[in-house]
């Protein structure tokens, strides 16, 4: 049995291991990579096996760094199932489709230049047909169900707290004339208390553990701590006649942001102004989240008992927009607003054509929420870099940057240490750590081995090691 690293290795983005076992090829997630553009697209363009040999994929959850790069491994040849949760697999209809959408648009608008300039045109990684003809290969499997997905594979998901359908991979395997084996994969761990999801499950054993570590080196602050910071950037935006603008992912913490917003307004925590998510693709993963309450925590059951069970996602003043018109029109509409688009990172979507009309006002908050990774046009603005580059564009950062972890659906040093406390150290072999920066991978190294863990590595993208 022999398990190959192959992205989120060293790195945060493309999430990709290879486990091959008993003649069979068992892809875990298929994700895109995200950092500078020419690395980026070939990276994510050339595979480095044949896509054709692949047996199965197992997918944590939907976030594009997980899931991004499936339609271009279905249109390179692959032919297998793919293994999620049903919510993931909703997610996914919507999620891969406005990725290839952005990625039409993004080359269009490129290529545009590249003619002015007598260069050749660029094609996009994968087409909304691509992503489409991807989802028939998915097959909807619930949490805590086992199901057999290889010769001597049984696959159980179990909720990770991450985003919706999020799932901790458990593989069973029975190798041919050896003793059984189960492989754990975190993939991307929530946190404990978080509205919306149930918390992450704990495991309690495992031969192998592949885990994340994002932010194995810092400490989030308290939910209490965030929505306060919400409530008094909203507070300074009405004074000021500013606009708050929110890079978002639209999976998971948009949703959250909304949810938090709708609380702060039903208890008049903050004043009245308009609130818009203007990404299609958050309006369309919203509308998955109300497909599945069978995911929801006991605090929004409760919030919703106690408001005549209306949608938790909606509320006066809050606008969902669809239209590229609608969207334009928001660069017109007075002050103050806040606007949520994605992408998170800002390195796609409605949010550039935000931060092209506003960076450089001064009155403008642009507020983080979200992890920003190495390299990406969210990073370099968190970072002070000024000016940046936005569709070729350079623009002076005038506007005013704030950031709140406190809704990070990422578990934080001390809820991935007690996560992996858990396990019993007397079975666990070596931990794979993967799904980090330097800092938060070298310390959570540390503090495994700190807890009596024995052997704890962390592998270099197309590191093999044989599993015994």
């Amino acid at each position: 049995m022999k398990l190959t690293f192959w992205g989120a290795a060293r790195t945060v983005t493309g999430s990709m291991h290879l486990l091959e076992v008993n003649d069979t090829k068992i892809l875990l997630d298929c994700g895109l990579f995200q950092g500078k553009r020419k690395l980026s697209y070939e990276r994510n363009l050339n595979f480095p096996f044949d896509p054709k040999d692949i047996d199965v994929l197992v997918l944590s959850h939907a976030h594009i760094d997980h899931s991004g790069n499936i339609p271009n491994l279905v249109r390179q040849g692959f032919k297998g199932n793919i293994y999620a949760t049903h919510a993931t697999r909703d997610l996914c209809a919507a999620m891969l489709e406005d990725s290839a959408r952005i990625q039409e648009q993004d080359i269009g608008f490129l290529n545009k230049k590249r003619r002015r300039k007598g260069e050749p045109p660029l094609e996009p990684l994968y087409t909304v047909q691509d992503a489409l003809a991807s989802l028939p290969y998915f097959i909807g499997v619930p949490y805590w169900r086992p199901i057999l997905i290889a010769p001597g594979v049984t696959l159980t998901f179990h909720d990770a707290g991450h985003i919706l359908g999020s799932a901790i991979v458990v593989l069973d395997i029975e190798e041919r004339g050896k003793k059984p084996v189960r492989l754990v994969f975190s993939g991307d761990l929530g946190r404990r208390g978080l509205a919306i999801l149930r918390d992450p499950e704990f495991i309690d054993r495992a031969d192998y553990l592949i885990m994340e570590s994002t932010y194995g080196s810092r400490y989030h602050e308290t939910f209490d701590d965030a929505t306060q910071k919400l409530r008094e950037i909203s507070i300074r935006a009405f004074r000021q006649r500013g606009r708050i603008l929110v890079p978002s992912f639209a999976v998971g913490r948009t949703q959250e942001l909304v949810y938090r917003l709708n609380r702060l307004r039903s208890d008049h925590d903050i004043p009245e102004f308009p609130i818009y998510v203007d990404s299609p693709l958050a309006v369309n993963v919203t509308e998955v989240f109300r497909l599945h309450p069978e995911c929801y925590d006991k605090e929004i059951r409760d919030f919703m008992a106690a408001n005549d069970h209306r949608s938790p996602f909606g509320f006066h003043l809050l606008r969902y927009v669809r239209s590229v018109e609608d969207s334009k029109a928001l660069n017109f509409t007075p002050d103050p607003i806040m606007v949520i688009a994605a992408s998170g990172m800002c390195e796609g979507g409605r949010i550039l054509h935000h931060l092209k009309q506003r960076i450089s006002d001064p009155n403008a908050i642009i507020l983080f929420v979200g992890y920003q990774a190495e390299n990406t046009l969210g990073r370099k603005i968190l970072d002070g870099v000024s000016p940046v580059r936005i569709f070729g564009e350079l623009h002076e950062v005038r506007a005013q940057v704030e950031r709140i972890e406190g809704y990070s659906a990422h578990a934080d040093r001390a809820e991935l240490l007690d996560w992996a406390n858990h396990f019993d150290r007397s079975q666990l072999k070596r931990v794979f750590i993967v799904h980090g920066e330097e800092e938060g991978y070298t310390a959570l190294k540390s503090g495994l081995e700190q807890m009596g863990f024995r052997e704890v590595v962390v592998p270099d993208r197309g590191d093999a090691f044989e599993l015994e």
